[in-house]
């Protein structure tokens, strides 16, 4: 990557190679094609020209040769302007073949989906446990009538957090890379998740894993084509202002497809602009003359496993907030006094070699540009025994690349890499994501009252829950909390800047009451 400004970009050799290997592995191999690539810089001087093809050299990027202004210049001879351009070896392609390579239908070749099968199957990450395996294997079970010719299938997975729904979509997305005829994606609607699992399968996976947006992937084929949906409840379906009784995106996407299987938690549902339900998708297949299967994760591999946990922190964000006294034992969870403490408690978990991270409701601007240095805009001033206090940091950065700047990465990478722990991030870069140890903060967008819940949208920063009424941000509002507070898989600390709020929770948990820290591998 290259920093133009504060852009950051990717270097022209690695640009010209990504169309090369997409040519290579996503073009029909009957049209015999070979594929060269180079980069013509049409502005770059002599010197620019020889600085990047320096920071090239030695790498995958030295293939593709760079060409600047002076490299072709005007009047240049056709012979020497073909050399340089390396094609003096061959010949014009006929009418026929150029008509043919535009109408030609892309599809990954199989020595692209073998080698992402062969990525996925070796990789720690997507290893399955119990009854993520089983759930593997009855997804097989429920798309094997498309072998037989018949295409019109949806499945549901639905699960809680730390169920693995994402590591059982890649490991199924490695098994369909493998069948005769395959033509699969893994489709997120997080473009964040996307992006983790796009860098840990490798790059060959672009284009069979990608972000679902508003436009479906490319190359579809209605009688082999099994597509993945990971992340559904974070699908843009409009339930609030669409006007057919089915999300819009869901029919568009079966229509172009055989089977079709969602990974759905209707809890995370955090925005009106987004998700589904079960019942709805149950409805849609009926209509649609689909067969339709359901398939529910009870057992969970994050929060240590704990039970306990997940159940109390469900009951303590709903409307009435039920939650009973914590009395578990085997997850670390209290309440932290102020924001000091909670970056003291996330710092030493780093020190230690553990991934901590600290969340926060999007209750405070966010204008900081999107390299560093980042603004220190969540601000919570708190007072103790010694006095007034001010705690001050920014929000995660909002560059799309994997890094930033040094020790701040990218939005996509805020959970996983270097530095990401000095940042604050939200429910967007942290949704789908998971580290040891979670810090979340609770914003003034909901307050506990002795009625329970009570929403205050106009505390709220984030635009996509602008208009509405406090009865309709409560659900989104808990959902988010419930998303942040179920990132750690060995320990939680809260904090709200409500004192009412922060009152209620420490009568429920108290301190540092810190359960056993399951050493065990979790997912």
């Amino acid at each position: 990557m290259l920093m133009v400004g504060s852009r950051e970009v990717l270097h022209p050799g690695r640009q010209v190679g990504g169309y090369v290997a997409y040519l290579n592995d996503w073009v029909p191999a009957e049209l015999d094609l070979e594929v060269r690539g180079l980069a013509y810089l049409h502005n770059a001087s002599t010197e620019l020209v020889g600085h990047l093809s320096a920071l090239a050299a030695g790498g995958p990027s030295a293939a593709f040769p760079l060409l600047g202004a002076d490299t072709l210049p005007e009047g240049i001879e056709a012979s020497l302007l073909a050399e340089r351009l390396q094609c003096a070896d061959v010949e014009p392609a006929d009418r026929h073949a150029v008509t043919n390579f535009l109408l030609a239908q892309h599809r990954p070749s199989a020595s692209l989906l073998a080698r992402v099968a062969g990525t996925i199957e070796g990789h720690d990450g997507f290893r399955l446990v119990g009854d993520q395996d089983k759930v593997r294997q009855t997804i097989h079970r429920a798309i094997e009538a498309i072998v037989r010719g018949r295409s019109g299938h949806i499945v549901v997975v639905t699960g809680g957090p730390g169920t693995g729904k994402t590591a059982i979509a890649a490991r199924v997305m490695g098994d369909l890379c493998l069948r005769d005829d395959a033509n699969p994606r893994l489709l997120s609607s997080s473009g964040t998740l996307t992006q983790q699992l796009t860098r840990a399968i490798g790059g060959p996976a672009k284009g069979l894993i990608s972000t679902l947006t508003t436009t479906l992937p490319r190359g579809l084929n209605k009688g082999s084509s099994i597509v993945l949906l990971d992340e559904a409840h974070r699908a843009r379906t409009d339930p609030l202002r669409r006007s057919s009784e089915f999300p819009d995106l869901f029919t568009r996407l079966i229509r172009d497809c055989a089977a079709l299987v969602l990974f759905l938690d209707e809890r995370q549902i955090v925005r009106p602009s987004e998700g589904t339900t079960l019942n709805e998708l149950r409805s849609l297949a009926r209509a649609r003359g689909y067969t339709f299967a359901h398939i529910d994760l009870t057992t969970q591999f994050r929060c240590g496993g704990s039970r306990a946990y997940l159940d109390w922190i469900d009951a303590l964000l709903t409307e009435d907030g039920q939650a009973l006294t914590w009395q578990g034992t085997d997850y670390d969870l209290a309440i932290a006094d102020n924001p000091a403490e909670l970056e003291d408690w996330v710092t030493t978990h780093q020190h230690a070699g553990r991934s901590a991270r600290i969340t926060a409701g999007f209750c405070w601007p966010w204008d900081s540009p999107p390299t560093p240095p980042l603004w220190p805009e969540v601000s919570i001033p708190w007072t103790n025994e010694t006095g007034d206090h001010l705690w001050q940091r920014p929000w995660n950065s909002g560059a799309g690349g994997i890094l930033a700047g040094a020790d701040t990465p990218g939005r996509a990478f805020w959970a996983t890499d270097q530095g990401g722990h000095q940042q604050i991030g939200c429910v967007y870069t942290a949704q789908g994501m998971e580290y040891d140890y979670s810090a979340v903060i609770l914003g003034e967008d909901i307050t506990w009252t002795s009625t329970g819940w009570q929403a205050r949208p106009e505390k709220s920063r984030d635009s996509a829950l602008r208009g509405l009424s406090p009865r309709q941000y409560l659900r989104y509002a808990l959902n988010t909390y419930r998303v942040l507070a179920t990132r750690g898989t060995r320990g939680t600390r809260l904090y709200s800047t409500d004192p009412d709020t922060q009152s209620h929770l420490r009568a429920l948990v108290g301190h540092h009451l810190a359960g056993s820290n399951t050493e065990a591998y979790l997912r």
